[in-house]
């Protein structure tokens, strides 16, 4: 039997992995095997998060706290992989942020840091992470985009996040095709909402509530694990003749 999931040996980074979907992708890696190195700048909660899953799944995790802005402490998050583990298979980079309000009163430090942590963060994440994939000849690099990067909306005014989820998807192609030679894949996942811990309580309201029935075909936001099986088959090395491809898990959002 084909074993199309199996990560089995491999390594996977994943950033922004100290709540959330990030953390709900690298537990879906570690159901299949994978060795997890965790990134992102809540120490503590990566070290919790480490525990439960070794716990859980009988990996290998290394927690390591990195801000993805500053180049210099994702040089030592590659590093500190290396030396624990010898190698890297699978770059998530799932670390981001949001910025919200009309465009007229968005400030230049809002603009800059929103461009800085999603667009210039997963480019430095890539370039690091992708230099020892290049040298190994293998490697699955999937970002996270946005269904924002692809469209705009008028719920609430955010257009640092469309310019950077955009910027992050096309950024996807580029490293796809100058890589792609190489043996690296690179493919971004565009997700719609999503509840997490932080969105539950908004997206329950009823605006939002209504707002699903009238704009979502499925008519509800994504539940947790519903990003999982993307990733999955976006990391298997099975997937090796998918590059360079942004796609969409939003219930149906962008196709109407």
């Amino acid at each position: 039997m084909n074993k199309y999931f199996d990560l089995s040996g491999q390594v996977a980074v994943v950033t922004g992995a100290s709540t959330g979907l990030g953390l709900q992708m690298a537990k879906a890696f570690a159901s299949q095997g994978a060795n997890l190195v965790l990134l992102a700048r809540r120490e503590q909660r990566l070290k919790e998060n480490a525990e439960q899953i070794s716990k859980e799944y009988g990996v290998e995790v290394l927690p390591l706290k990195c801000d993805i802005t500053i180049t210099d402490e994702v040089k030592h998050a590659v590093q500190a992989t290396l030396e624990r583990f010898g190698r890297v298979d699978i770059l998530l980079n799932n670390a981001g942020t949001g910025a919200i309000g009309n465009a007229e009163d968005i400030t230049d430090e809002q603009f800059m840091h929103e461009v800085n942590v999603d667009l210039f963060g997963t480019f430095v994440c890539a370039r690091e992470f992708g230099r020892e994939m290049l040298k190994a000849g293998y490697g699955r690099i999937i970002n996270i985009a946005s269904m924002y990067g692809l469209v705009g909306n008028m719920i609430a005014g955010s257009s640092p996040y469309h310019a950077a989820k955009g910027g992050v998807v096309n950024l996807t192609r580029a490293l796809a095709a100058e890589w792609g030679k190489h043996g690296i894949t690179v493919n971004s996942i565009c997700p719609g909402y999503f509840y997490t811990e932080l969105t539950t309580a908004t997206l329950d309201s009823d605006y939002f509530q209504d707002m699903a029935k009238r704009s979502i075909p499925l008519g509800r936001y994504g539940r947790e694990g519903e990003l999982d099986t993307c990733a999955l088959f976006l990391a298997s090395p099975k997937s090796s003749y998918v590059n360079g491809q942004n796609i969409a898990v939003d219930g149906g959002f962008t196709s109407i």
